[in-house]
């Protein structure tokens, strides 16, 4: 289920990447999902952002216990 953020002063989308927990890596999906607000570089106060839910995924070629999933 997608989260909602509200933006403070100053973020920017990597910002907000960051701050959420999905990783500046998904910046393009952050911004995919919030069209409306695609003309902003630095946010102003209090824009609510669609966070969604980005799956989580296991680096290939490491050993199980070291990419978090059961054996």
């Amino acid at each position: 289920m997608p989260r909602i953020y509200t933006t403070t002063l100053g973020d920017m989308w990597d910002s907000v990447a960051f701050k959420t927990g999905i990783t500046e890596s998904h910046t393009h999906t952050l911004m995919e999902a919030n069209p409306e607000y695609i003309r902003y570089y630095i946010f102003p106060a209090n824009i609510r952002l669609v966070i969604p839910d980005i799956p989580r995924e296991s680096p290939a070629g490491l050993p199980p216990w070291k990419r978090g999933t059961p054996t």
